[in-house]
Parts: structure tokens; C-alpha cells; sequence
């Protein structure tokens, strides 16, 4: 299938990994074109990562073959045992999670592992390092000075710098995975840009994200997986995105986002003058009150920068200089540290789920057990029985699909991770908990997973407070939204009165948008 110029620069054909217990992809096919973006999608665990891994050289297949052709459209059989070696071959990986140093400047990230050392020395030379960077850059349409350091730089300039890194060695095939899982809307378009220049010059990109319309709006081919198997492969303009989302999972997508109302009780968390001064002057967060009841979903909707996140970690006792009234069941908390707030029934689900809700180097039931152990502890002894079958009860709560409970957390899917996160929530036997964008880099299918834990969340009678930037989720799961702006609550809905123009008109205050009310 070629067309509009474009040219099969890379082909798999046939690809099986097994991993001890788990078949990762079977007998898949997938064809990346020149000078086109070459998008994959599945749900978490449908095999995108794995195969984007044996493409680049980090994981070696079972079994298939890659197949690369030249110019001249003959293919030639290669086997990666590296990154490096994919490298040398043309092919770049960009990962989801960045790999920054965030205490080096730009150049010295640029060239990590990489360094240009002067003639005849050991020496890095930082004065060529700096130019060489800068041109990429340039190339990439950036105008990022590569002395800055790294932590100093936007989110999306740090993406950049993660793409130059890359481009250094001139990449013929790009794979990007999930690019703009942590992006603003502007830094979206920004990102955007960068890849139609490169998409321009012929580079091919394969592009995975789990935003389908990110895939419809640049994307030229598609490919689906689903369950580790090739399902579909085609031009994005000849399917439809209920088409994508129904291959994609094998169920009907119009029902993924029938939040319903819950029925709600008693006052449980009640937060008066919240506020939290800003370094230069004025508030982050700007006297915010609002009350939360039992069975009540609260939905927080604001722009970048609105104060969402921080809201929530000062809620927790995580931020210093945060000040305002916190009650929960009539005892105040404000007072507490964080450890004493979790106990009294207050927890917070991250957003940042790999770097501050999870222990990396742990197995799934010690991830789920760490923060409530003392619930499993007597006399210093852990009760293993009493453990194992509370760790079982979550995992079958949450519908976190896993082989065994003894296996490391990286081995599941982020979706999965991120039941695990909020299952590890549960077992601290909360009253509220604070759920800051819990549908962040997952897939459809997990999304709706979420929902349905929170759902049975509201109706079992705990209170949620529930923060997303995707207004249908919070259309469709809240009882009722607050909308926060530069650091103020500027409009309140009921769950009938709320539609999307209305909660985005509110979320404007402040940047040069006024709302009625």
C-alpha cells in the first residue's frame, strides 16, 4: 500500500514476543512509510510498546523478521541487539517518560552518551556541543538557548530537547509514544509543528497516542492492535473514530461516557479560604471554599496553571504556605501532617502516577500494601494471609489484569498501574479521595475502567474530587463541577445545568474572557 509519494522504508512482518507468563504480540505485521506518520493504537497491553521496543533495538523478537529498504526498494533483513545499533541503522525512539537530566543544560542533554570530545583528548567539547545543538534545534523551529538547564524549561520544551537528543544522530524513522501525554493545548501545536517540518524533510514518523484525535488530525496510515494481534491497517482517512475505539477494544464506544448521578448524603469534607500565595506576588490558589458529600463526585475543571494539582496537594498537607480550614467529618485536618490526614480518611490518587504514586522496584501486591502495612503488621510481624487476601479482594475490585500479585509493577500496562494506584488508595480505607487526572495516558478501554471504579466508588459513599482536563470526563462523571482560573473558583454547576461551552467560558476568566453567572 503506497501512495502519494510515500516509500516503504521498514517492514515487521510476523513479530511474536513471549515474556515468561504473557504472550506481548502474535504474529503481528506493520509497515512504516516515508515522509508520513505512521500512527499505532491499542489499548495499555495490546503489544504498541513491545514492538516499538524490537523496532528500535531495546527488545529482540521470538520470532519474524524486520525487514528495511533502500532507496531503490530493495529490503534488506536486520536484527538490532541495541538502541545504538537501530541507531546506526536510522531509526530513533522518543519514550513517554522523559529521560532528562534536569541539572545539566541543554546541550549536555542533547549529547549525553554521545559527548564530543576535542581532538586527541578526553575533554568534552562543550563550545562545539552547544553550536551542534543549537542546530538542530534551529532545524526543529525552536529558538531554546542550549545553556539553559533543563529544569528550567516548559514541559514542552523539555519534549523538544528529548527530540533533539534523537535527531542528533538524523534519524529516517522517528517513533514517538506518546508525545503529548504531558502537554498543554499550545504546546500540542508546537509539538505538531516540529513533526509536520520533520514528517517534510522525509523522515517517517510512527506515532502512538492514546488521544484518537491527535491520530485523526495528522495522522496518514493506522494501524490497530488489540490483545497483542494485528486487527486493522489502513489510511486514517478511511475510517471512522468509532471504528478506531470499536477495533480498538471490541466494544460499542457510545457507552464509555454514561457518567450517571449519585444519590448523596451527609457533608463529609468541607475546605473554607484555601489559599496559597504565589512566589512574585498574588495566589496560586486565591481563597478557594467548596464542600464535598457522600456519594458526591466532585468534578474540578480549570486551564493550565488554574491551580488545579496544587489544590489538591495542599488539600493533602504536600505543599508549604497553604493555608485554609479542612474539615472531614467535622474534625479539622488543616492542622496535620500529611501522614495524620491520610489516616483521618483523606488520600490523594497523582497525577504523575510512575514518579509519585508507584514504587518502581516493587511487585504489584507491595505496591498495593505499602501504604496501609500497619492494617497487616502485628507486633512487627507481617500477617501474610490477611495480606494476600486483602491484596486479592483490590485485585479483583479494581479489575486489575495480572498474572500473579508477586510480579513487578513494570510489567503491567499503564492502565493497570494506575488501578494499582488508586487500589493502594482504597486499602488506606479513605473517606475522600482526591483523583487528579486519573485517565492521564491510558487507553480508551482503561478509561472506562476508571469510570466504572468510580462509579462504584460515589455509590458504595465515598466522597470524590475528581480533577481532569478533558471536559466530557468531567461533563459525564461529576455531580457537580467547579471551575477554577488562574488560582479562583470562578463558576459552580449542577450536573444538569453543566454543558461544555459553559464550563469552558468559566475556565477563561482571567485570560482576557469574562462569564456571566
Amino acid at each position: 500500500m503506497e501512495g502519494n509519494g510515500s516509500r516503504l522504508v521498514l517492514e515487521a512482518k510476523g513479530i511474536t514476543k513471549v515474556f515468561p507468563g504473557t504472550t506481548a504480540l502474535q504474529n503481528v505485521d506493520f509497515k512504516i512509510y516515508s515522509g508520513r506518520i505512521n500512527a499505532l493504537v491499542g489499548e495499555n497491553g495490546a503489544g504498541k510498546s513491545t514492538l516499538m521496543k524490537i523496532i528500535a533495538g531495546i527488545e529482540r523478537p521470538t520470532s519474524g523478521s524486520i525487514l528495511l529498504y533502500g532507496e531503490d526498494g530493495t529490503p534488506e533483513e536486520v536484527s538490532f541487539s541495541s538502541t545504538r545499533d537501530a541507531a546506526k541503522r536510522g531509526i530513533g525512539i522518543v519514550h513517554q517518560e522523559l529521560n532528562l537530566f534536569s541539572d545539566l543544560d541543554v546541550a549536555e542533554n542533547v549529547f549525553m552518551n554521545k559527548e564530543i570530545t576535542r581532538l586527541g583528548s578526553v575533554h568534552i567539547d562543550h563550545a562545539t556541543q552547544k553550536q551542534e545543538a543549537q542546530k538542530v534545534l534551529k532545524k526543529l523551529g525552536q529558538e531554546i538557548n542550549p545553556n539553559s538547564l533543563v529544569r528550567d524549561l516548559r514541559l514542552g520544551q523539555q519534549q523538544i530537547v528529548e527530540i533533539a537528543k534523537t535527531m542528533i544522530d538524523e534519524p529516517k524513522i522517528l517513533i514517538m509514544d506518546e508525545p503529548t501525554s504531558s502537554l498543554s493545548a499550545a504546546e500540542v501545536r508546537v509539538l505538531f509543528r516540529v513533526i509536520t517540518d520533520l514528517k517534510g524533510h522525509g523522515v517517517a514518523i510512527v506515532y502512538i497516542s492514546h488521544r484518537l484525535e491527535e491520530i485523526k488530525e495528522i495522522g496518514d496510515y493506522i494501524t490497530i492492535l488489540r490483545d497483542a494481534r494485528l486487527v486493522d491497517s489502513r489510511p486514517v482517512a478511511d475510517i471512522e473514530m468509532a471504528d478506531i475505539i470499536q477495533k480498538m477494544v471490541g466494544r460499542d464506544p457510545t457507552k464509555f461516557f454514561s457518567g450517571q448521578a449519585h444519590k448523596t448524603g451527609k457533608e463529609l469534607l468541607r475546605v473554607q479560604d484555601m489559599t496559597l500565595p504565589r512566589f512574585g506576588g498574588g495566589y496560586t490558589l486565591d481563597h478557594v471554599s467548596f464542600s464535598v458529600r457522600e456519594g458526591e463526585v466532585l468534578g474540578i475543571y480549570g486551564l493550565m496553571g488554574a491551580g488545579r494539582t496544587e489544590l489538591l496537594e495542599s488539600l493533602l498537607g504536600g505543599v508549604e504556605k497553604a493555608e485554609g480550614e479542612i474539615w472531614l467529618e467535622g474534625k479539622r485536618l488543616d492542622h496535620l501532617d500529611t501522614k495524620r490526614r491520610i489516616e483521618a480518611g483523606l488520600v490523594l490518587i497523582p497525577e504523575e502516577r510512575q514518579r509519585e504514586g508507584l514504587f518502581l522496584n516493587l511487585s504489584v501486591d507491595k505496591n498495593l500494601t505499602m501504604a496501609s502495612i500497619s492494617s497487616f503488621t502485628r507486633w512487627f510481624h507481617i500477617l501474610k494471609n490477611l495480606e494476600l487476601k486483602r491484596v486479592k479482594e483490590i485485585i479483583e475490585r479494581m479489575s486489575i489484569r495480572v498474572a500473579s500479585p508477586e510480579i513487578s509493577i513494570n510489567a503491567l500496562s499503564g492502565g493497570n498501574q494506575q488501578k494499582v494506584v488508586i487500589g493502594k488508595a482504597f486499602l488506606t480505607k479513605p473517606k475522600v479521595l482526591l483523583m487528579d487526572e486519573p485517565t492521564r495516558g491510558i487507553d480508551v478501554g482503561a478509561k472506562s475502567d476508571v469510570f466504572q471504579i468510580v462509579h462504584s466508588m460515589a455509590q458504595d459513599g465515598f466522597g470524590i474530587v475528581l480533577v481532569s482536563s478533558e471536559l466530557e470526563e468531567v461533563c459525564s462523571m461529576s455531580d457537580r463541577i467547579l471551575v477554577l482560573s488562574k488560582g479562583k473558583l470562578t463558576a459552580q454547576f449542577d450536573r444538569a445545568q453543566a454543558n461544555e461551552e459553559k464550563i469552558r467560558k468559566a475556565s477563561e476568566v482571567g485570560h482576557g474572557m469574562t462569564v456571566q453567572t
